[in-house]
C-alpha cells in the first residue's frame, strides 16, 4: 500500500457504544505495535544525556530500546554537524514568507483528519514523520535514508486505522520535543509524573532562556521545512491550543483552525492512545494507572485556555469545525473553511478531496465500550464543553441536574 497522503486522507472513525460486561472491544484486545522507532529516536546525543539525566523510569527489558536511542543520538548529533556545515548559513538567512496555518483542538478530535486534507492541496506544505523524528538532519538524509528504512515504518499508526509512513502529515510538536525538551511528550519518559512536563503546555512558566530556545528552535524547523518546499506550512499540534499568544507573538498574520469532537468520544480514544503511546515509547515499565485525571484535568484546561486566548487572534484567522460535521460532509465543510479564512485555490483541491471521500467508510471503526457511570463523571467534569459547543449529555435528566 502506498503511503502517500494523496492515497486515502480519511480518519478512522471512533464510536462509543454502551457498555456490555465481559465484552472487550478490538481497539482493547487488539493493541498495534510501532515499529521499530520511537519518539526518543530523533534526539541528538547532548539531548539524550539530558533526558537521562532528569532520571526517567528505566526498565531492564528496555535495554534493547535504551541501547538503540543511544547509537541513534550519536549519529544524530554527527548528521546535525554535517547538516549544519551544509546547510547553517542558508537556514539562517531563510525567511517565512507565508504566515503558517495552525490545526489546534484536543487530541483525538480529528486534527489528523484535518491535516491530510489540508495536505491534498499543492500550495501548502506540512512537516512529515520522517522530518518530526530527525528535525535535525532531515535536509540532508530524508532522501537517502526513507528509502532504505521504509520496511521498519508499520502500514498504519498504532493508535487508530491511518497509513502511516516517512511521508505521511505529522505532529510539529514532535520535532520540539527533540530539538529541545521543552514539550509535554517528555511524559512518554516521565509517565508517571507531571511535574517534569506540565509547564511546557502553555510555556508561561519557561525561563527567559528556555522560552527564547523553544521559539529559536520552533523558528529553525519551520525554515527548514520552508527550505525544502517554499510553500505555506500546516501545522497540527494539538499543544499549540494552549500557545495561542505566543504563535501570534512570533506569527501575527497566522490562521487557526480548532476542531472539536463529542467529549465521550475523545476521552475514551484519548484513554486508547495514551495505552498506545505509553507502551510503544516507554523508557521503562508501561504506567498505566491514574489515567482518569490526568485525562479530565488538561482536556478542561484545553477549552479553558482556548476561550480565553482565542479573542486574541485577528479577525478572519480563526474558523472552528465540528468533526461530526467535518466527517458527514468533508466537501462542504471544506469549502467553508476556505471561505471563511479567505485561502485561495479552493477550484484546485475540491476535485481531489472529492476523490478521496469514499475513503471515509472503508477504514476500521474503533469502538470503545462506556458506562453510565463514566459519562456521569465525564460529564460532571466537562459539562461546560457539553453546553458550549453543543454536544448532548445523553444522560437521564435527574444526572444532569
Amino acid at each position: 500500500m502506498s503511503t502517500s497522503p494523496q492515497n486515502s486522507p480519511m480518519a478512522a472513525k471512533d464510536i462509543v457504544t454502551p457498555a456490555v460486561e465481559g465484552a472487550p472491544t478490538r481497539a482493547e484486545t487488539q493493541p498495534k505495535k510501532q515499529g521499530h522507532f520511537c519518539i526518543f529516536h530523533g534526539l541528538n546525543f547532548g539531548n539524550w544525556m539530558r533526558l537521562l539525566a532528569s532520571r526517567p523510569p528505566l526498565h531492564w527489558t528496555r535495554l534493547p530500546r535504551l541501547a538503540s536511542i543511544t547509537g541513534f543520538s550519536l549519529i544524530n548529533s554527527v548528521e546535525g554537524f554535517l547538516e549544519n556545515c551544509v546547510y547553517g548559513r542558508r537556514i539562517r538567512r531563510q525567511k517565512i514568507e507565508h504566515p503558517p496555518i495552525f490545526i489546534i483542538g484536543h487530541w483525538r478530535s480529528g486534527t489528523t483528519l484535518l491535516h491530510n486534507l489540508m495536505s491534498l492541496d499543492p500550495q501548502f506544505t506540512y512537516p512529515n514523520l520522517y522530518q518530526v523524528i530527525f528535525p535535525g538532519s532531515f535536509l540532508l538524509t530524508e532522501k537517502i535514508v526513507t528509502r532504505l528504512t521504509r520496511w521498519g515504518v508499520p502500514k498504519t499508526r498504532p493508535i487508530d486505522n491511518l497509513p502511516a509512513g516517512w511521508d505521511m502529515t505529522q505532529e510539529d510538536e514532535v520535532a520540539m520535543m527533540a530539538m529541545t525538551l521543552l514539550s509535554p511528550y517528555v511524559m512518554l519518559a516521565h509517565q508517571d509524573d507531571p511535574s517534569k512536563y506540565s509547564r511546557f503546555y502553555d510555556l508561561k512558566e519557561l525561563t527567559q532562556a528556555e522560552r527564547r530556545r523553544w521559539q529559536d528552535s520552533f523558528l529553525c524547523f519551520l525554515k527548514k521545512l520552508t527550505i525544502r518546499a517554499n510553500k505555506t506550512i500546516v501545522l497540527k499540534t494539538p499543544v499549540h491550543t494552549y500557545r495561542i499568544p505566543i504563535l501570534l507573538e512570533m506569527f501575527p498574520d497566522a490562521k487557526f483552525i480548532f476542531i472539536h469532537r463529542d467529549p465521550y468520544v475523545v476521552y475514551k480514544s484519548t484513554v486508547h492512545m495514551r495505552k498506545t503511546l505509553f507502551t510503544e515509547n516507554g523508557l521503562g515499565k508501561p504506567y498505566l494507572e491514574d489515567f482518569e485525571e490526568e485525562i479530565l484535568r488538561p482536556y478542561l484546561q484545553l477549552f479553558e485556555t482556548y476561550e480565553s486566548t482565542k479573542h486574541l487572534i485577528p479577525a478572519g484567522n480563526l474558523h472552528e469545525v465540528r468533526f461530526d460535521e467535518l466527517e458527514a460532509d468533508p466537501l462542504g465543510q471544506m469549502r467553508q473553511l476556505y471561505d471563511r479564512l479567505s485561502l485561495p485555490g479552493w477550484q484546485n483541491v475540491e476535485p481531489k478531496i472529492q476523490a478521496q471521500v469514499p475513503a471515509l467508510s472503508k477504514y476500521q471503526k474503533n469502538t470503545y465500550n462506556i458506562d453510565g457511570e463514566l459519562m456521569r463523571k465525564i460529564y460532571a467534569r466537562w459539562h461546560t464543553v457539553f453546553e458550549r459547543y453543543g454536544y448532548p449529555s445523553r444522560l437521564p435528566e435527574s444526572a444532569v441536574n
